[in-house]
């Protein structure tokens, strides 16, 4: 590899917590310390990008956290680095260190705060998408979305326990503020009656008819999965309106809430999150800036940060359709 266009480099993660934070900031330190490059941690995001809250890093800082939940540099929500102030301040102690590159991981707000940041003072930033939500474009999955759909299927089975031994409908809400992907793949994996998310349009005359139908084949409980930014109602208005025209009915709610965010993260998140690490660091070495590192088709690529902003991964409209068909 040629000369690096970075000398010292800075890692921060943002906004909410996703599980495999901890193993790319694993990945950003030691793939630096191998290149020799200079790495910085930078603690509760870019709160302490202001704040000059830096720690020096190496091979150790990061030993035995691969396996841990959440992030060691802590996460936080930056009112100030909305402002020009709180970014000056920022990009001061940056010039102060000689920091020249930046690993920002985290999702949209995380993305946006490093693309103004990049544009203003021109120094190098490259995003790692890590957000349980997976609505992040330009990567097949996001860091966390995995371990968090796991947790999501494990705990609609345990509750689907509870739903036959007492012939009970549970609305099991899990979290996707904008976007259905935990809902509709953790309810296809547990065989939910009904999946209701944000990207469709979903109608309440709909559900009904699927419980009428499920009574007709004889199922005696089910199981309805629900995205919390669903738009038709939440799931307390959904079982209500269920109970009323359903008076038999006995009907649960169910939500998951922030178990989804905790817990060691999977297979699957712990080897995305070391190469998007990886990935973060040769891009800034290379001279990339302004772009986000993800995984297409088991390949490395960048996508502007912009268009990483912009668009949104797709729902899958074929499962769908294979949930609705299986879940009779």
């Amino acid at each position: 590899m040629k000369e690096s266009a970075v000398k010292k480099i800075a890692v921060l993660t943002s906004g909410g917590d996703a599980p495999g934070m901890n193993a790319a900031l694993r990945a950003v330190v030691r793939t630096a310390n191998y290149y020799d490059i200079e790495c910085y941690g930078v603690r509760e995001g870019y709160n302490g990008l202001i704040n000059g809250d830096f720690l020096k890093m190496g091979p150790r800082s990061v030993k035995n956290i691969i396996n841990q939940g959440g992030t060691i540099l802590k996460s936080a929500r930056s009112m100030e680095f909305k402002t020009k102030e709180g970014r000056q301040k920022a990009y001061d102690h940056c010039v102060r260190l000689g920091i020249d590159g930046l690993v920002c991981i985290g999702g949209d707000g995380t993305f946006t705060g490093a693309k103004i940041f990049n544009e203003e003072f021109g120094i190098r930033v490259i995003g790692v998408p890590g957000t349980i939500d997976n609505d992040i474009f330009g990567t097949d999955n996001t860091i966390g979305y995995d371990t968090a759909l796991n947790t999501a299927m494990d705990a609609i089975d345990k509750i689907r326990d509870t739903a036959t031994s007492h012939n009970r409908v549970f609305f099991v809400e899990v979290m996707g503020r904008d976007a259905g992907f935990i809902a509709l793949n953790s309810g296809l994996a547990t065989g939910a009656l009904d999946i209701l998310i944000p990207e469709r349009k979903d109608s309440i005359d709909e559900l009904f008819t699927n419980f009428r139908n499920a009574e007709k084949t004889g199922k005696a409980s089910s199981i309805v999965v629900v995205a919390e930014g669903e738009k038709l109602a939440n799931v307390y208005e959904l079982a209500e309106k269920t109970k009323k025209d359903f008076p038999d009915y006995d009907i649960r709610v169910a939500i998951l809430g922030h178990m989804q965010r905790g817990g060691s993260p999977s297979c699957a998140d712990r080897v995305l999150a070391s190469r998007l690490g990886y990935g973060a660091v040769t891009g800034l070495m290379e001279g990339k800036t302004n772009v986000m590192a993800g995984m297409r088709s088991n390949d490395l690529v960048y996508t502007p940060i912009e268009e990483a902003i912009k668009k949104h991964n797709e729902i899958n409209k074929d499962l769908l359709l294979i949930s609705k068909i299986l879940a009779i």
